[in-house]
């Protein structure tokens, strides 16, 4: 097709003057945005999102007594991370392994360079979170993108030795447990069932291992501390094989090849997920649970609105700009230590049963405003005021007290349902149920969070949804 040489006069009498941004503008502006947002996610249309309303952020102070970037040379280190985070993240979306492997040597090179040894002085102080903006964070994150490619190229060795760079540099992580499993895993892949088994136990006198991954270092003990290795049976043996009562349903599949995605015939005729038919059993007369599938999305509303005092509350650093829905240091191990009376004093407030009226009352002034976790147009005041009701204070103020300690490894993992009904006007109980398919299993996330829950004092369960031993 040939394009008549009037088009683009006609095009420019049409929109008007066009300006092309120069790429050293465009550099300039990307690095404004950067040191102002600290994402790469915002931009200067956030301004604009405000001022039409469309967007409310939550009122706090910014308290700045220390600088993100300590030089222009730390900033630049950092720019040249997320630069080779973005070029392995395009090689491994291409599949040129060639452009992946120099990638990841690049950021095992630079991952402990003297300029970044920031992470020390750091990890163990109240602004921790900082870490997150310094470019051996930045290249830790590479190199595990590196791990995970290795492992699927089955280079253990080479995995190996990447994953222990990542244990010896960064000593104070919330990461090291996936790291500690992955190291212990692929030791096993080379037979070095010994070492395996020593890495998993060392992993569990690790304080930063936690969650999760700490149960599934357990599993992997149980699996390997056998006679001749081990002749005594671990400690936590009877703990992490507790048995979480399961209840069976059985559904009418759409077909005798159950797929991934497990769709069955509800109790209406219609057709639907496991957690649509599990919530019609539960409902079913007789039985006269209400409830929503939710998984972690109404717990991090709940624990949002009861903890909104807390989480936007006056904390050095912790907020930079008037854009933030939550304080940098949520998901790191500083939140609790540097709020810890004030959250102690909401934690009791909750035990006496107080949490529906402090529901209400964030609900009533903060409606609308943006927070992390908080989904105002899924979960409505009258679900929510049920659910706390139900659950009662002792068990909703141990949960809230484990989000503020480590918020990174509990917001994810809870289970599917949850159920609630009345007794009476005002008594009630609640339960949690994780509903599983056919050829579905219990991740180790979501076993940890089910036995933690029974700790709590939570009733529990797993629902398995089958078809029926025939097809008909």
């Amino acid at each position: 097709m040939i394009c008549s040489p009037l088009l683009p006069s006609m095009i420019l009498e049409k929109v008007g003057l066009c300006i092309r941004i120069s790429s050293k503008a465009e550099s300039l502006f990307w690095r404004a945005e950067r040191i102002f947002f600290l994402n790469g996610e915002q931009d200067l249309s956030s301004f604009l999102l405000v001022d039409l309303g469309i967007i409310k952020y939550p009122k706090y102070n910014c308290i700045i007594t220390d600088q993100i970037f300590v030089d222009r040379v730390e900033l630049l280190a950092y720019e040249e991370a997320i630069e080779v985070a973005q070029l392995i993240d395009e090689a491994l979306e291409e599949n040129d392994n060639e452009k992946v492997l120099r990638c990841i040597s690049i950021a095992d090179s630079q991952i402990d360079l003297p300029s970044s040894r920031v992470i020390g002085s750091l990890a163990s102080s109240s602004a921790a979170f900082l870490l997150s903006f310094t470019a051996s964070w930045i290249y830790s994150k590479v190199v595990l993108l590196g791990v995970s490619f290795l492992e699927r190229e089955r280079r253990y060795n080479y995995a190996i030795n990447l994953l222990r760079r990542l244990l010896d540099c960064f000593t104070c992580d919330g990461r090291r447990g996936f790291w500690t499993l992955r190291l212990s895993v692929d030791l096993g892949h080379l037979g070095y069932l010994n070492e395996s088994l020593s890495v998993a136990e060392n992993g569990l006198l690790d304080p930063w291992i936690r969650a999760g991954s700490r149960m599934a270092l357990q599993k992997r003990i149980l699996r390997l501390a056998k006679p001749p290795r081990r002749w005594k049976v671990p400690p936590f043996s009877e703990s992490i094989n507790r048995k979480i009562k399961e209840v069976q349903v059985v559904g009418r599949p759409l077909n005798c090849e159950i797929g991934k995605k497990n769709r069955f015939y509800g109790e209406d005729g219609e057709q639907c997920g496991v957690e649509q038919l599990a919530l019609q059993h539960y409902a079913c007369e007789g039985r006269g649970w209400y409830g929503v599938h939710t998984e972690s999305g109404i717990w991090l509303t709940i624990f949002g609105l009861l903890m909104w005092d807390v989480i936007f509350s006056d904390v050095p650093n912790v907020f930079c700009t008037r854009f933030q829905t939550a304080p940098l240091d949520l998901e790191t191990s500083s939140f609790y230590p540097a709020r810890k009376t004030l959250i102690e004093t909401q934690l009791q407030r909750i035990h006496e049963g107080m949490a529906e009226e402090m529901l209400i009352t964030s609900w009533e002034s903060n409606f609308g405003t943006s927070c992390r976790g908080i989904n105002w147009e899924r979960h409505s005041l009258s679900d929510l005021r049920a659910a706390v009701s139900c659950v009662g204070g002792r068990c909703l103020a141990s949960l809230c007290q484990n989000l503020c300690q480590d918020y990174r490894s509990w917001s994810s993992g809870m289970p599917d349902l949850l159920l609630w009904r009345f007794h009476g006007e005002y008594k009630g109980e609640a339960k949690l149920v994780e509903v599983k398919g056919p050829t579905d299993r219990l991740s180790e996330q979501q076993r940890a969070w089910l036995l933690l829950l029974m700790d709590m004092g939570f009733n529990v369960e797993v629902c398995k949804v089958s078809p029926p031993a025939k097809c008909s």
